[in-house]
């Protein structure tokens, strides 16, 4: 059966699909997804306690390139075989380059609940293929555009540090960092003992907005619909590849893939609407919302992670 906070997600989008008026209000979705980040963030640097270590830079440094090189990758065949938009190609590219911090979640979830040996700088890997990814494809659609490169970084980098996702993420991964599981007890026992429960209450949101993004299914987009549940399989063969490479441990190779696979509905919509206002962000959902991530949650993790076990033996 498949764990149990991925039943959650499938509960939600059975409620949206039979248009049940099951409903999480905007405010409580906005707590949920916090707190999620934040615990993320939180996990990952009491796990980096103690950790730290100059051969973690090689590491992230090709974690990094593999989000810059995904945009280049996948722009050029949303242009000809979606035959969308410059806007909407940059716009998509940028959200398959980015991840998914539910994602991440549900595969980090999948590995704790296997004790599969989880590297302490996985949670790293989020912000560290967040930003490039987004910066790569916004200069290569102001390029398009014919803008100067000082043109095309104008602004962004502002607006992408100081994103809510890559400040709670990189913020409670320091802070974990600096007190560890022992001297920071008193707040970090909280969020770590409500991880599981906090995931399900926002996959169960996630499915949802699923549902009412899918409503109607829009048959026309048929080429986008396709790259959508085409392209996670590609993507999470380069972050295995990747993966492989730096010779990981298990968990974190099979989360690796799965973030490869993985596309964003938090900070690279954000991000977007401001450096990008001529994209369709609605498209960008359409495919990133209401496709791949319950792909991925769904059938998605199980089968990167037999394809990372198959492969690393």
């Amino acid at each position: 059966m498949p764990d149990i906070v991925v039943m959650f997600f499938l509960l939600g989008l059975l409620a949206g699909v039979v248009k049940s008026d099951l409903n999480i209000p905007k405010a409580a979705y906005d707590t949920l997804s916090l707190l999620l980040m934040l615990t993320i963030g939180l996990k990952g640097g009491m796990a980096l306690y103690g950790n730290l270590r100059w051969s973690l830079i090689p590491e992230l440094l090709s974690v990094a390139a593999l989000g810059a090189l995904i945009p280049l990758a996948l722009m050029p065949i949303l242009r000809r075989f979606a035959r969308l938009s410059p806007a909407d190609s940059a716009s998509i590219a940028a959200h398959y380059g980015s991840v998914s911090a539910g994602t991440f979640a549900v595969a980090l979830a999948f590995a704790e609940s296997r004790a599969l040996p989880i590297g302490a700088e996985v949670t790293l890997y989020l912000v560290m293929m967040e930003l490039p990814a987004i910066m790569v494809a916004i200069a290569l659609y102001r390029r398009h555009a014919g803008k100067e490169a000082s043109e095309a970084f104008q602004g962004i980098w502002h607006e992408t540090l100081t994103n809510r996702g890559v400040i709670l993420l990189a913020g409670g991964a320091v802070i974990g960092a600096m007190y560890g599981p022992r001297e920071g007890a008193a707040v970090t026992e909280l969020f770590m003992g409500a991880f599981h429960a906090v995931l399900a209450l926002f996959l169960l949101q996630m499915g949802l907005t699923a549902a009412e993004t899918l409503r109607p299914v829009p048959w026309y987009h048929w080429r986008l619909l396709t790259f959508a549940l085409v392209a996670p399989f590609v993507l999470a063969m380069a972050g295995l590849a990747v993966g492989l490479m730096l010779g990981l441990p298990m968990g974190s190779l099979m989360i690796l893939t799965a973030l490869a696979a993985s596309a964003s509905y938090i900070a690279a919509p954000a991000a977007m609407r401001t450096a990008i206002p001529q994209a369709n962000i609605g498209l960008a959902m359409l495919a990133a919302l209401g496709f791949t991530f319950p792909l991925n949650v769904i059938v998605g993790i199980p089968i990167y992670y037999q394809l990372a076990m198959w492969l690393s033996n």
